[in-house]
């Protein structure tokens, strides 16, 4: 699409703007340049290791041989692809919906879709068919993938459902959001005994995931509490210093924690109750059907508070905390709320894979996973549950599934690379919410004051 072309669908300043740049400086060619810079960090970072003789071995031998131009030939591809393949059939699909909606459209799909959006039962129903299939379809995977379903996409997903209401819905930027979750393991090890200091009394698992969860809640708030003032670049980093206090007492209070040891021989779930005894094994499948059931029970309960006055506070106060502050919300104790309730799913997960491992460390909670459930949620969509669920499905799945062919260090390169091609082209997310999409059109339009827009470190002046 043309300089030209393209200035037809703004507004009159940005459209005069976009006229004056050069050609490459165009937002067609910057993606390319960005795209080309990929391509050659990607040849470097998976091209031959150095060694000590030859500092400069590995950078002879990437720029040398056929890994970089490969690199380049996937990356560039990829631009021209998008660019000159699929952004012509997308703006003929905008133009036939465009065309669609101003007029009356009875055909089949357009009546399916309709009544999709109007008709509760069938949303439902939906909904089911969904369920169905996620509880039917882990028998029929082998046991690796059943233990990839449980240990990893859906404990994942339950922490990045909580950092959605942070960062998605309250615009709170947590980067130690993994300090949850290991306040709740620990919680699974105190509460059934297992640590140097001895409960007032040994619960069921059961019954430890509401203490857990209410412990995440009480360190929501004490992280919350003394962080009100500060936004941004200053909040994650207070954030990390939260996840790094969490490791370090955990490392080094032996007497309190078991220290670099852990706990161990954690017991696990058991139902003994009316003449039914059950106790879930190492057997994945049991885990997994557990951790839908809290899935779905958060899922409904989070979907119910985004509608909700508490939701529609959060959403002024990530949009402009300061207008939402003049209209008379209660933004400390909104931020509160926030930070509170997006931990307690922490607790749940924490507990269900202590429980199911029977052992802790404080090696299990490194910084990296807070890193990798914040690329969850933004991957998805933040503030969209089914974005941040498929975000934590596709990111998790993709390591897994390259690792017979890919060397475990370069594994998470190329979730590194889709991550990159993923906020140049779609930074929406793969599922994004509609709010979401609609303030960064705007800020792409240069129309008013978008979430999207790039706001200065510390708030704006």
């Amino acid at each position: 699409m043309s300089t030209v072309e393209t200035s037809k669908n703004l507004t009159p300043s940005a459209a005069a703007k976009l006229r004056r740049t050069a050609w490459y400086r165009t937002e067609r060619f910057t993606r390319l340049w960005a795209m080309i810079a990929l391509g050659v960090l990607l040849a470097l970072m998976t091209g031959e290791q150095g060694n000590t003789r030859d500092i400069f071995f590995s950078i002879e031998h990437t720029f040398t041989g056929p890994g970089l131009w490969i690199c380049l030939a996937l990356t560039v591809g990829l631009w021209a692809l998008r660019e000159f393949v699929a952004a012509p059939i997308k703006g003929g699909v905008a133009k036939a919906k465009s065309a669609a909606q101003s007029t009356t459209w009875n055909g089949p799909v357009g009546g399916l879709v309709a009544r999709f959006q109007t008709d509760r039962r069938l949303r439902l129903g939906a909904l089911a068919v969904v369920l169905i299939l996620v509880l039917v379809i882990p028998s029929g995977l082998t046991r690796t993938w059943q233990t990839v379903l449980v240990d990893q996409i859906a404990i994942f997903a339950l922490l990045a459902i909580g950092l959605n209401v942070v960062i998605g819905w309250a615009g709170l930027l947590d980067l130690g959001f993994f300090a949850f979750f290991a306040v709740g393991a620990y919680s699974t090890a105190y509460w059934t005994g297992r640590l140097p200091v001895e409960p007032p009394v040994v619960l069921n698992n059961f019954w430890v995931i509401p203490v857990a969860v209410v412990t995440c809640l009480i360190c929501g708030l004490l992280l919350g509490a003394p962080t009100l003032r500060l936004r941004g670049d200053y909040l994650a980093i207070v954030t990390l210093g939260f996840h790094e206090i969490i490791y370090l007492v955990a490392k080094n209070a032996d007497g309190l924690t078991g220290g670099p040891q852990g706990a161990r021989l954690i017991p696990d779930f058991s139902i003994d109750f009316a003449g039914i005894e059950y106790k879930w094994s190492i057997k994945p499948l049991p885990y997994w059907y557990l951790l839908v059931f809290f899935i779905v029970l958060v899922i409904f309960l989070f979907a119910r508070l985004e509608h909700s006055r508490v939701g529609r506070a959060w959403t002024a106060i990530r949009e402009d905390e300061i207008a939402a502050a003049a209209n008379g919300v209660d933004t400390v104790r909104f931020k509160l709320m926030a930070f509170a309730i997006g931990a307690s799913t922490s607790g749940v997960a924490g507990v269900i894979f202590t429980s199911k491992y029977g052992y802790i460390n404080p090696e299990v909670f490194p910084l990296l996973q807070s890193i990798l459930i914040l690329a969850y949620v933004i991957f998805g969509g933040m503030g969209s549950i089914p974005g941040v669920l498929i975000g934590t499905a596709l990111l998790v799945w993709l390591p897994e599934a390259l690792k017979d062919w890919v060397d475990p260090s370069d594994r998470y390169m190329y979730l590194g690379a889709l991550l990159v091609v993923m906020m140049i082209y779609r930074p929406q997310g793969v599922w994004p919410s509609r709010r979401r999409q609609r303030e960064l059109k705007m800020a792409e339009e240069g129309i008013g004051d978008a979430d999207a827009m790039t706001e200065p470190a510390g708030g704006r002046i």
